[in-house]
């Protein structure tokens, strides 16, 4: 893969919004990332599937309460079958990689918690103020990304609020 950077020239991502609903999503790690990343996604109507020997609480909750599917082991080759969009978020390079290189064959976006540069897409920072969504891709830079939102959604807030 060519060097991909959203700080512009040919290598820019493509913003987009993913319509979700009923689709299947995979992801891959139960830890503190994928607990982040869960709530967007299953908002989005996503029908999640986790693959992981361990989750955080809140993950094992969500499969109880059944707003999600939990595969109680590490990930396989042919877990990615039938989905739309994945997300390796495991503390093992290896498994990220594999995850990754089955959603290029397969020709799934794949989203790397570890190593950005390696992912065919990126999870932006993103906030909604009255119905509109505002993401933000600060070039592999989550923490600007996050300043770069919260000041938009602080600004578009107050613009709806003079208008309304």
């Amino acid at each position: 893969m060519g060097d991909v950077d959203s700080l512009g020239g040919p290598a820019a991502p493509y913003l987009t919004g993913l319509r979700l609903t009923g689709r299947r999503v995979v992801v891959v790690g139960g830890g503190a990332v994928a607990t982040r990343r869960l709530p967007r996604l299953l908002e989005a109507g996503a029908r999640v599937e986790v693959v992981a020997p361990w989750v955080t609480p809140a993950i094992s909750h969500a499969a109880a309460v059944g707003e999600l599917s939990w595969v109680r082991r590490t990930y396989g080759r042919g877990d990615l079958d039938g989905s739309w969009y994945v997300l390796a978020a495991t503390d093992d390079a290896q498994a990220n990689r594999a995850v990754s290189a089955e959603a290029e064959e397969l020709r799934i976006f794949c989203v790397r918690a570890d190593r950005a540069e390696e992912a065919t897409a990126w999870t932006p920072a993103t906030g909604e103020v009255d119905g509109v969504q505002v993401a933000v891709l600060a070039g592999r830079r989550p923490r600007e990304a996050a300043r770069v939102r919260d000041l938009l959604v602080g600004v578009l807030a107050r613009l709806r609020r003079r208008v309304a």
